[in-house]
């Protein structure tokens, strides 16, 4: 696998970002059934500044987020609920899936507010990035049904209780 970390923040290495993020991305090309030695996959390791730059640029909305996703290829379903066409290998032999971005500040902040560990709640946007990367959103509400249960299936194989449920639920 061609997993590229770029590190802007150094609290991602000391929060162990680069170990994190091969284990997401073995997990996730595992459960498709993708040879993780030939996806290609960037990830920029940031702050809330440089995230909030990103996401004035590409979703002109400037204000920072957790994590943001540029696909290789637009791999999306049609229908809403469908499953995203597979990566293909390119030219070269390779699938490549696209580039991630996850800030630091809002991520830490979120897992206080809801009182998750770091490393849980960076795995849940690791994967939640990877999934953006493989034609899966949560726009549509089957979309977001479909992606959140992958997203849900993925954390419980690390041992992750569902993100999606809130202590008010039944």
């Amino acid at each position: 696998m061609t997993l590229d970390i770029s590190i802007e923040d150094s609290r991602w290495q000391a929060a162990g970002l680069p170990a994190l993020a091969d284990e997401a991305v073995t997990l996730v090309t595992a459960h498709f059934a993708l040879d993780c030695d030939e996806c290609e996959i960037s990830l920029l390791a940031c702050n809330d500044v440089r995230i909030a730059e990103l996401n004035a640029e590409f979703r002109e909305k400037p204000q920072p987020t957790n994590v943001l996703s540029w696909p290789a290829e637009d791999l999306s379903a049609e229908e809403d609920g469908g499953a995203p066409l597979p990566p293909e290998a390119d030219f070269t032999g390779e699938i490549p899936l696209g580039d991630i971005a996850i800030s630091f500040d809002t991520c830490a902040r979120e897992a206080a507010e809801a009182g998750k560990s770091l490393t849980d709640h960076t795995y849940h946007l690791i994967i939640h990035g990877l999934l953006h990367l493989l034609g899966y959103d949560h726009i549509r509400d089957h979309d977001a049904a479909l992606m959140e249960g992958i997203e849900v299936l993925l954390l419980g194989k690390l041992g992750i209780e569902n993100p999606y449920m809130s202590e008010d639920a039944p």
